[in-house]
């Protein structure tokens, strides 16, 4: 560690996004922001404040799920209580100091915090001064990233995100966990279909993991027997790599594969929420999307994949006792998911005869929330495709619920769909009349 680098290397402070390759027709929106952050990896982070508004800043984002794993401790008194502090103690692997002294004075501090800086500590600034030539001064510091205050904790997380993940590597894949307000509610059908129209529609490769280890239904929903799946990986998960996960994985189509549950009731299920996480970390590396089939259970594992996943998208039908799940499943991922899209709501089987139904009004009233989309009860075209093994846009390509799964894709996936309307000429319509008034000449 050199006084003239802080972090050891440069660093390029430019950041960037990589969009997954779409079908026709298909585009990012504009939220699709809420997704660039990428979890942070275990490492101790320190920050010295001046500003109390910059340490609730600090405090939600060190609450973030991409946080989960670091250690945040936050100090007041700048850029020189961090130099006092760092001549008697071993610095942390990422210093943030956030300052307001005049551009002299803070270049002056980070020269006396590089005498005492170890090797491979990164420090962020957060400065007051939109100035050109203080950038370029800590640039030749090997300062890794300078922003302008205010900094917003998505921001400030966005930044730390880039210092630890390769920009112009294969982004990390997007986890939705799909989950049932209670039990036969129809989340795997959901699931399944989600999963299949954005390996179709969005032309993406995607893995599906059956976290109902002994009763899935993914093999039986994709026509498959697989021999291995899920539960090897989460045994043993230390073990998983892209070599043993492809192993594991069986093929449905060109960008589909399923992590299949054994099904088998000859053992029991402990899954352990740290074998969840690492398994789930192999398989997002490896694509663009995971579908986390998740059953309808409440434990530890359970909670923490919910509260970790990019999108949770819950199913309920209409009546009371999922009314009641469905609020405490939101009000749930509301209070531990802050800095993340609200979850998606879907009522299925609705119109059922002679059923009575609480309506979907009453749904979004209750729990504030504006729902995904309604699947009316289709038992012809669901059990038809439940029986063979097929998809329900295999099976009818021009149903309500074919173009419901279109979009849910497109709203967890944070696209729209985009439409080319052709220009019709004004003499377009008279053209089959004027055709007879020629005929007849």
């Amino acid at each position: 560690m050199t006084k003239q680098s802080l972090s050891g290397q440069d660093h390029d402070m430019s950041t960037s996004h990589e969009l997954v390759e779409v079908g026709d027709g298909i585009e990012p929106t504009g939220d699709i922001q809420v997704g660039r952050a990428r979890p942070i990896p275990r490492i101790s982070i320190q920050a010295f404040c001046e500003d109390p508004q910059f340490t609730q800043v600090l405090q939600v984002a060190a609450e973030d799920r991409r946080l989960t794993k670091a250690h945040v401790s936050v100090h007041m008194g700048g850029a020189s209580a961090a130099v006092a502090h760092y001549q008697e103690s071993p610095t942390p692997n990422l210093i943030i100091i956030e300052s307001s002294l005049p551009r002299a004075a803070l270049i002056g501090e980070l020269d006396k915090l590089a005498e005492s800086c170890d090797a491979g500590t990164k420090v962020v600034i957060i400065g007051h001064l939109n100035d050109v030539i203080l950038y370029r001064e800590l640039l030749k510091r090997g300062v890794s990233e300078y922003l302008v205050a205010p900094v917003s904790p998505l921001q400030l997380m966005e930044s730390l995100s880039n210092l630890y993940n390769n920009p112009e590597a294969d982004p990390v894949g997007h986890v939705f966990a799909f989950i049932g307000a209670k039990g036969g509610v129809g989340s795997s059908t959901i699931c399944h279909n989600t999963a299949w129209t954005l390996s179709e529609a969005l032309k993406g490769n995607v893995i599906v993991a059956d976290l109902d280890l002994a009763f899935g239904t993914t093999g039986l929903d994709f026509n498959q027997d697989p021999v291995q799946g899920i539960a090897e990986a989460l045994a043993s998960p230390e073990r998983l790599d892209e070599v043993l996960l492809d192993r594991l994985l069986t093929k449905c189509s060109e960008r589909l594969s399923i992590f299949a549950a054994p099904v088998i009731l000859d053992r029991d299920y402990d899954i352990s929420a740290d074998a969840c996480d690492m398994v789930i970390d192999v398989v997002r590396q490896n694509v663009p999307f995971v579908a986390i089939d998740m059953p309808h259970a409440w434990t530890s594992w359970s909670k923490r994949i919910l509260t970790q996943a990019d999108e949770v998208v819950i199913t309920a039908v209409p009546d009371l006792a999922n009314l009641r799940n469905a609020k405490n499943m939101v009000d749930f991922l509301r209070a531990s998911r802050k800095n993340d899209s609200k979850p998606h709501l879907l009522i299925n089987m609705t119109g059922v005869p002679k059923r009575p139904e609480i309506s979907i009004k009453e749904f979004e009233q209750a729990l504030d929330l504006k729902v995904l989309g309604e699947i009316k009860f289709d038992s012809e075209t669901f059990g038809q495709a439940s029986n063979n093994g097929q998809m329900i846009e295999e099976i009818n390509a021009k149903s309500e619920a074919a173009a419901t799964f279109r979009d849910i894709a497109l709203a967890i996936t944070h696209r729209r769909e985009t439409r080319v309307e052709k220009k019709v000429s004004a003499l377009a319509g008279l053209a089959p009349l004027l055709e007879k008034f020629k005929f007849k000449r």
